[in-house]
């Protein structure tokens, strides 16, 4: 099958997964008692980015629920859906039905899953793969996410540029051409940029990203130490992706105006890509033909994001929600977010799937996805420890890089220290 990921897409009906679907008649996950299936209630759903829940898939759930109606808000960023969650939490009041849920900040929403419904029970146990579930899953032994995506990671690239530079544009030629580490991927880059005089990769903040995912212990150890300013780890991968940069990045902060732009215009030649980038790039840019995905990362393997469904206590229908965030985190529909945004599935069912395994992009000039990020999601050696402090300290590293990268407002030592300030302050 063809995974077309543009935001125009419509949804195709995916058949042969294993599936756990949730009918309104039948018992609702966690042992409460069922939603009515008379009463007709309108559910929240709240998301950022692109889950590849397209209206198509959610009329899929409505027909099989008429007593539902289905309102879907999506939040820009994942910073935005953080700060507008937690904010509601706090308050008592204002959250969707079902609120997503990105991974970098999941640690500190658990310190308060006492607010969140109980998701646990039979009809979803062993569905995820293991460190999915246990994540979300309280000290009492709560589940209060349902796993929706992870994020195995492998590099965009526009053929066309890569050619005109004189550099293999076929997918086996650019994985090959990239295979090693960063050293690798940057000299790779410095050819490019030496022929051409354009940009390598799109920002320092993202390209960070992909270094310190295969860090475990970057800014934390287990038992919740701050080691973040005198991690040499950290402090090397500020520098050595900085220094990279100031060669090689379209300096363009990622989720900016301009770097929406630049998927579009040519404005940078290679990006790290896990899977729900696919349907961001070509939400973006629908008119260009010649962007294509390699099977392979920088240092072997990393996962960036993947996401969970939350269903707050607060919430009128709490029961209907849990039918509803279930039925969306089955197989059946995380292979169809998958066809429509790219997102890689976390459900364990769908890893053996010829939906996934055979799935082939078409706007990535056919390119083999779900053979790519299978792969890829097997070379992921490290999961980096986050905790409560993860998030913070992640966004001051990427405030600190924004500085010198794409603001030019000051140097990499006087960020640096600025960094370092920013994290003590954060107590």
């Amino acid at each position: 099958m063809t995974v077309r990921t543009s935001r125009r897409t419509i949804a195709a009906i995916v058949a042969g997964a294993a599936a756990i679907t949730l009918v309104a008649t039948g018992c609702a996950p966690g042992g409460g008692e069922a939603a009515d299936p008379n009463e007709k209630i309108t559910l929240t759903l709240a998301t950022f980015n692109d889950f590849g829940y397209t209206d198509e898939l959610l009329a899929q759930y409505t027909e099989s629920h008429p007593n539902v109606k289905i309102v879907q808000n999506k939040a820009a960023t994942s910073n935005d859906a953080r700060d507008n969650f937690f904010t509601k939490l706090g308050a008592g009041s204002g959250l969707a039905d079902v609120e997503a849920i990105e991974v970098d900040w999941l640690a500190e929403m658990m310190q308060y899953s006492d607010k969140l419904t109980d998701l646990s029970g039979p009809e979803v146990d062993g569905r995820w793969v293991d460190w999915k579930s246990a994540s979300a899953t309280d000290p009492d032994g709560r589940l209060v996410g349902y796993g929706t995506d992870i994020g195995p990671e492998a590099v965009c690239y526009r053929g066309d540029l890569l050619k005109a530079a004189g550099l293999p544009s076929d997918p086996d030629g650019v994985a090959a051409l990239l295979d090693g580490g960063w050293d690798k991927y940057y000299s790779v880059g410095q050819q490019y940029v030496d022929a051409t005089g354009k940009p390598w990769f799109d920002s320092a903040g993202a390209t960070y990203q992909g270094v310190i995912n295969q860090v475990e212990n970057a800014y934390e150890k287990n038992d919740g130490t701050v080691i973040a300013t005198e991690n040499p780890e950290v402090e090397e991968a500020f520098t050595s992706v900085l220094e990279a940069s100031s060669t090689l990045s379209a300096h363009l902060g990622q989720w900016s105006d301009d770097w929406t732009a630049g998927l579009a215009n040519g404005s940078f030649a290679t990006m790290l890509c896990p899977g729900w980038m696919l349907g961001v790039i070509s939400g973006n840019a629908p008119d260009i033909s010649d962007w294509n995905v390699a099977n392979v990362f920088p240092g072997g393997g990393g996962n960036w994001g993947g996401s969970y469904l939350t269903v707050p206590a607060q919430g009128k229908h709490t029961e209907a929600a849990k039918e509803f965030a279930a039925w969306l985190t089955a197989p059946e529909q995380q292979l169809q977010a998958f066809t429509n945004a790219g997102t890689f599935p976390s459900q364990v069912a769908t890893y053996t799937d010829s939906t996934l395994l055979d799935a082939t992009n078409e706007y990535f000039n056919n390119a083999p996805v779900g053979q790519i990020l299978t792969d890829r999601s097997k070379a992921i050696t490290v999961t980096p420890f986050k905790s409560v402090h993860y998030f913070p300290i992640n966004d001051a590293l990427q405030k600190a890089l924004t500085r010198v990268d794409v603001d030019k407002s000051q140097s990499i030592s006087e960020s640096w220290t600025q960094f370092v300030a920013d994290v003590k302050a954060l107590g």
